[in-house]
């Protein structure tokens, strides 16, 4: 057997329609469009959210407000939590995960300044506040932006 002798096998292909060829081929005269109308024309067929002339949907509903495609959106902790966790002297975001304070990272770790922590800490995050920096470096610890 060679790659020549290779076909579909049988009833898996179909022959294309071929429109506009004459009257004989069955597919002549309208070219299967039917006799007038907005669908017989060329281009005649409209997008998916027309109504038929009525005011679209998308338009009749009031809008409100901006949303910011580009904002970025932190998973936020505060130092209370943190000082809750026991055992580890390097906080980093993997951690918090492991330890069921986060459930979902977003787009990066925000530390935020409520509460206080009593021993000196290494945090890595993406983000800090200014007074969660302020009472990181009181306790003897360091704020790392990852």
């Amino acid at each position: 057997m060679r790659i020549e002798d290779l076909k579909p096998a049988p009833g898996s292909t179909k022959k294309t329609k071929r429109v506009g060829r004459g009257i004989g081929s069955g597919h002549g005269k309208t070219s299967c469009k039917g006799h007038k109308g907005q669908k017989a024309r060329s281009g005649g067929t409209k997008g998916p959210a027309f109504e038929g002339g009525q005011m679209p949907l998308q338009r009749r509903i009031p809008k409100r407000g901006f949303k910011n495609r580009f904002t970025i959106e932190y998973a936020i902790v505060n130092l209370k939590d943190i000082s809750k966790m026991e055992g580890t002297d390097i906080i980093t975001a993997e951690t918090l995960i492991e330890q069921g304070i986060i459930k979902d990272l977003k787009n990066g770790l925000k530390i935020l300044g409520e509460g206080e922590i009593k021993r000196p800490l290494t945090i890595k995050a993406h983000a800090f506040s200014a007074s969660a920096i302020a009472k990181i470096a009181a306790a003897g610890g360091k704020a790392e932006v990852a």
